[in-house]
This record gives C-alpha cells, sequence and structure tokens, in this order.
C-alpha cells in the first residue's frame, strides 16, 4: 500500500488563478465539454449506481471528489451535475431528498489557487466543501471513503518530465523540441511509458479510496481513431517559436532544450486498454466527444493563445524569465494567426473533437 505523502515528489503545474490569462476566464472549450458530456453522466450514472450498495453500512452521506479542480467555475458545474443524478437515483430507489448529504472534495496541487476557488462557490450550494491538496497520481484519501470520483481534462498532465527526454545520452533527447511528435518514436514511446506508469498508480490509488461499487468518470484530452492531434500541434507551434527565438538570442538554445510540456495525449483505444489491464474497474459506458461548429467561422488566435496561456503560463515562467515569457506569447499568437486556418481548414469537418469519456463502476471484491 502507498504510504500518506508519497505523492509529495511530483512536480506541480498549476493554472493561472486570477486576471486576464486565468482559467477561470479562459476556459470555455472545458466548459463546452462539462455541457456536452452532462447528460452522458447521468444517463450512465442512473443506470449504474446503486445507493443501497454503495451506502451499505454508512451514513447517508454521499462524499464526491473532483481531482483536478482547478480554479472554477466549470468545476461547480460538474460537481452539481452528479449531486443532482443523485438525488433523482435517490428518489427511484425510494429514499427522500433529505435523507441524503453530500461532501464535496476539490483537488488540486498544492500550489493551486483554492482562495479564489472558494471565494467563487455557488452560494446556493448544497454540499460541504473541502479542499484536498495534493498529486491525483498517488493517495488522497482514507480507503473505501469515495462514492464518486471525477476528472475532467486533468489526466493528459504527467507526474513529471519524462526523465529521458532531457538526457544528453538517451535516445530519446527531445533536443530542439518541447513536446513529442509521432515520428520521433523514442520521445513519443517515452512519453507513453511515463502516461502508463502515472495513470496506473492513479488507478490503484482510487480503487483504494473508492467505495465498492462506487462510480468514477474520466473526461480524457485524448485522440479518436485516425483524427489530427490538435493539441500536439499547437504545442510544436509552441516549440517553434522557442527555437526562433533562441535563434536570435532572446533565450539560450540550451534553455530551450531542457523545457518540455508534461503532458500526453493517448489515444482512445490506449485508455481503454490500459484500464482493462488494471483490472479495478469495469468500464460501463466510453464514447468519443465531439461538438458541430461554424464552418464559416475562421479559428481564432487571440482566443486559442489565451487558452493554453492560461495553462501553461506557470509552466514557461518556472522556465524562463517573466519578461521572455510575454514576448513568448505575443510571438506564439503571431504564429497561430499565420498557420491556424491552413492547419485547421474550417471545410474540413463539422464536427471538433472534443476528447473522451469514460464512465466506470468499481469491480466489486
Amino acid at each position: 500500500m502507498e504510504r500518506k505523502g508519497s505523492n509529495q515528489s511530483h512536480e506541480e503545474f498549476p493554472m493561472n488563478g486570477q486576471g486576464e490569462y486565468s482559467y477561470a476566464q479562459n476556459s470555455n472549450h472545458q466548459r463546452l465539454t462539462a455541457d456536452v458530456t452532462k447528460h452522458i453522466i447521468r444517463e450512465a450514472m442512473l443506470e449504474m449506481l446503486d445507493l443501497e450498495t454503495v451506502l451499505h453500512n454508512s451514513s447517508n452521506v454521499i462524499r464526491i471528489a473532483d481531482l483536478g479542480c482547478s480554479v472554477g467555475p466549470n468545476t461547480f458545474f460538474t460537481v452539481q451535475n452528479f449531486i443532482d443524478t443523485v438525488n433523482l437515483k435517490s428518489q427511484s430507489q425510494g429514499h427522500g431528498l433529505d435523507s441524503l448529504e453530500f461532501q464535496v472534495y476539490f483537488n488540486d496541487h498544492v500550489g493551486n489557487d483554492f482562495n479564489t476557488l472558494f471565494k467563487s462557490l455557488p452560494e446556493d450550494k448544497q454540499y460541504y466543501a473541502a479542499a484536498v491538496p495534493g498529486s491525483f497520481h498517488g493517495r488522497l484519501f482514507p480507503e473505501s471513503s469515495i462514492h464518486v470520483f471525477n476528472s475532467t481534462y486533468a489526466l493528459h498532465w504527467l507526474s513529471r518530465v519524462p526523465r529521458e527526454i532531457v538526457d544528453k545520452n538517451s535516445p530519446a533527447y527531445n533536443k530542439g523540441k518541447i513536446f513529442y511528435i509521432d515520428e520521433d518514436k523514442e520521445v513519443t514511446k517515452a512519453y507513453s511509458a511515463q502516461f502508463k506508469r502515472d495513470f496506473e498508480s492513479f488507478l490503484n490509488s482510487r480503487a483504494l479510496e473508492i467505495v465498492p461499487g462506487g462510480i468514477m468518470s474520466l473526461t480524457f484530452l485524448c485522440v479518436p481513431p485516425d483524427t489530427k492531434n490538435a493539441f500536439q500541434v499547437l504545442s510544436n507551434i509552441m516549440g517553434d517559436v522557442l527555437v526562433e527565438m533562441a535563434n536570435k538570442d532572446l533565450i539560450s538554445h540550451e534553455l530551450v532544450d531542457s523545457f518540455n510540456i508534461p503532458i500526453y495525449t493517448p489515444a482512445s483505444k490506449e485508455v481503454i486498454e490500459l484500464i482493462q489491464k488494471n483490472g479495478k474497474f469495469e468500464i460501463e459506458k466510453s464514447e468519443f466527444l465531439y461538438r458541430l461548429i461554424d464552418t464559416k467561422r475562421l479559428p481564432d488566435a487571440q482566443k486559442t493563445c489565451m487558452s493554453r496561456r492560461a495553462w501553461s503560463e506557470g509552466l514557461f515562467k518556472k522556465h524562463f524569465e517573466e519578461g521572455i515569457v510575454d514576448e513568448f506569447f505575443i510571438q506564439y499568437e503571431k504564429q497561430l494567426a499565420e498557420q491556424l486556418t491552413t492547419l485547421f481548414p474550417v471545410s474540413d469537418q463539422n464536427y471538433k473533437d472534443l476528447g473522451g469519456l469514460f464512465v466506470m463502476k468499481r469491480t466489486l471484491v
């Protein structure tokens, strides 16, 4: 069993908490996904959840944990959907609405801006709220204590940059790039291996913490078959901008070579295989997520840049000087303005990929 506090060695990559470039003001994509998944999750939970089983030998308190909550407001919308769904299930199983109480745990790294999060809690919330700081790649809760786990657009974050890609003697050394490309097999293999280790640790930790019959919903930034990896493309443009800045002696090439984005966007098939191999959860519902887009509307370079700045600025400031970071995002937006329409022609498809949703139940043991 993993010791309490063993996740302290994991690296932290908190989102921007406040201001123009904050996650709260630049997370429309995530809110859209929450809207798309709302009814899918509700239908799956109404079918899967058995309150008699999950509340066996316990009080009438339902404990919900949102892992990788960031600074809101999307986490509140998601949590309320779970509560409304449990209440619907409670009514269908003959429980009164007043018989259940809800405890919600908001989890993210220690460096997350929990003050901003809790200042924006809904005034009419129907639950008791608590913060649980720490990495979800390890243990966070006592055994058999949580009834519902959720994580939305968080599990693509790795616990650390793969060691091999910053090792100059490794065949996976990622010189001159800050992310992986499919053509570079060694670098991609290193990223994939780190993701597998992290996700295995995540599943093992949650399997101990969730009650038998408990529900876990995971929304991944993952790639459906035969689909362009937009996140990969946009990240590598970031790398191109940094290299160009190094060529102009604004930063050193060594500084660029030692910087990598600790994110991996798995194929949907890869996620399913890892869950099945782990064997502690049964996938009850898996679905690719798409949204209809306006094919007449051109990609917006400014919005794309601000959205990516919201989650990555802390990462860049940790490695580069603050003044360089501002200049970097100015140049990045310019590159997006030049390349977005060519890279993602609006006439290619009527739908935009939003990732993958996996709703699963803890196997009964």
